[in-house]
């Protein structure tokens, strides 16, 4: 029977779709067909494949007609990595590779006119969907075999060739070929190291005591943070070091968030799969795409995703542009961001730690204190400025902390400054007290549960919860600001029951939680015995 079929998989976003190359080899008037919804680089994978099969020395059925359906057909198909699957379905459907071969494997890579093999972008987030849907065998390209053998129970072969992936199908001995070359992209300041971050420690900072305890609580419930301040006050020496009192990543969010690295094309061969949560401070001259994600074509992820269970630090973000600061209300409230284009709608994840920073003015040196105040912006200039942060985004704003310049006392060298290992510890153990709470909803951290969900299954006290709603009335307080306060003292509670010596007792948030909690989120100043206790 002249038919055969191969799979493949089409990328939408972080969403893959396996896709049927079904070939048919007959009788007939001479040519190929293909059908099935293409784009242009699509569209010319017939005459890369009949170039690659003849010059690998394979016959290409020229006096039959060729018919090439990608299935299903009204699913928008782009990009090389169909070309391997498209020429061994011809192959298999003239008989030159026997069709049994062909079950529950999949096939992805590009192929150049003389039969080698070419890396492509996405290969991890193809090879899960691949997974989801019951295959167990893909081919790829040598340089990605590893990265594709990040997805457990699928067995991966890298390969350099079209002939080599024949021989295989055969069961013949795979006969040698030239390496694969890597992708094209590449690292430029590879001399720094991969791990810049861990160049940076919480102990190489004096003082911010008010600052510490701020980051220490958004990095264990996930909370976005605000930090304002003079310049050179810290706001951003202490943002970059968010990452470092974070704990690695579970294996699901280190899939996931690696998956969303491939489909940025920024693995390169011999990466690892990501365990260590991602740093990202894109520059203020930042177009919204390369933050958000989009692009002409297939959509790519952004800095936003790419920063999926990290940090992403917007350093003085009044100087974005307003429309990229308002694109952060979806991630912000839902944890993934959805781009839509004429023909494709993608959604990606973006479940990031959130932190904005900023001067209190243009010039930077604006002080409440009218003594210390040297701010020579005009009234106009500064009243713009401020109003760059709008409602809507000020209101998913968690933590709001203001970073003052350094006192005479945090000076002291003889003081003691908590390394970021130290921290960490409390934060993990802050977590994992979250994942057992939350281990039969699905959620991970305080700051992704739903309001109505939090306010069913994990209530607080009534006293408590009158201090939210006292604020609330007055109106100082928005519904949604209810929720992420009561989402910000489970936090709170959470750190305080860290080092208790039975980890099983009730750590229900109480009045002090929910009035640090509104501390917290309004930017007022935290108690001294909050402060000394965290201290100590």
């Amino acid at each position: 029977m002249p038919f055969a079929t191969t799979h493949t998989v089409a990328l939408h976003g972080a969403l893959g779709h396996l896709i049927d190359v079904q070939a048919d080899v007959s009788p007939g008037q001479a040519g190929l067909v293909m059908g099935g919804r293409l784009d242009l680089s699509l569209r010319e994978a017939g005459d890369r494949c009949r170039m690659a099969i003849l010059n690998s020395e394979l016959e290409w059925p020229a006096t039959k007609r060729i018919t090439l359906l990608l299935s299903p057909a009204d699913l928008h198909k782009r990009g090389p990595h169909f070309d391997l699957a498209i020429a061994v379905a011809v192959l298999a459907a003239d008989g030159r590779i026997p069709a049994a071969a062909l079950a529950g494997v999949a096939f992805i890579g590009e192929l150049t006119l003389d039969g080698r093999l070419r890396s492509v972008p996405g290969v991890l987030p193809m090879v899960l969907a691949a997974a989801d849907r019951g295959v167990r065998h893909v081919f790829v390209p040598e340089p990605q075999a590893r990265e594709a053998a990040m997805v457990p129970s699928m067995t991966v072969l890298g390969m350099r060739s079209l002939l080599q992936v024949v021989a295989e199908l055969r069961g013949e001995e795979v006969p040698a070929a030239p390496p694969v070359a890597a992708m094209s992209g590449t690292r430029l300041l590879s001399w720094r190291g991969d791990d810049r971050l861990d160049e940076v420690d919480l102990a190489d900072l004096r003082g911010m005591t008010d600052a510490r305890f701020a980051i220490e609580v958004a990095a264990a419930g996930g909370h976005a943070l605000h930090l304002s301040g003079p310049k050179g006050s810290g706001k951003t020496s202490i943002a970059e070091r968010i990452p470092t009192i974070l704990p690695d990543l579970g294996a699901e969010e280190a899939l996931e968030l690696t998956a969303v690295h491939s489909l940025a094309g920024a693995l390169e061969p011999g990466d690892e799969l990501i365990t260590r949560p991602p740093f990202s401070a894109p520059h203020h001259d930042a177009s919204k795409v390369s933050i958000v994600g989009g692009g002409t074509g297939q959509v790519r992820p952004g800095e936003i995703s790419r920063a999926h269970a990290g940090v992403l630090l917007l350093d003085e973000w009044p100087l974005f542009r307003a429309d990229i600061i308002d694109a952060l209300r979806q991630p912000l409230e839902s944890g993934e961001i959805t781009i839509a284009r004429t023909d494709e709608s993608a959604t990606l994840p973006a479940r990031t730690l959130v932190v904005l920073a900023c001067n209190p003015c243009p010039c930077g040196d604006y002080a409440e204190d009218r003594g210390k105040n040297r701010c020579t912006c005009r009234p106009v200039e500064l009243r713009d400025y401020r109003r760059k942060m709008r409602a809507p985004i000020a209101d998913r704003i968690d933590i709001s902390r203001y970073v003052g310049p350094l006192q005479p006392h945090d000076h002291d060298r003889f003081s003691h400054c908590e390394s970021s290992a130290e921290v960490r510890l409390r934060v993990t153990a802050a977590r994992q007290r979250q994942a057992e709470r939350y281990a039969e909803c699905g959620w991970r951290l305080n700051g992704q549960v739903p309001g109505p969900v939090l306010r069913e299954r994990w209530p607080l006290p009534a006293a408590a919860q009158r201090l939210i709603d006292d604020r609330l009335y007055a109106g100082k307080l928005s519904s949604r600001g209810a929720v992420r306060v009561h989402r910000l003292a489970w936090t709170v509670a959470d750190l305080g029951a860290v080092g208790q010596a039975d980890p099983a007792v009730d750590s229900t948030p109480g009045v002090a939680e929910v009035d640090v909690a509104l501390r917290l989120r309004a930017g007022e100043p935290l108690l001294v015995s909050t402060l000394e206790r965290r201290a100590g």
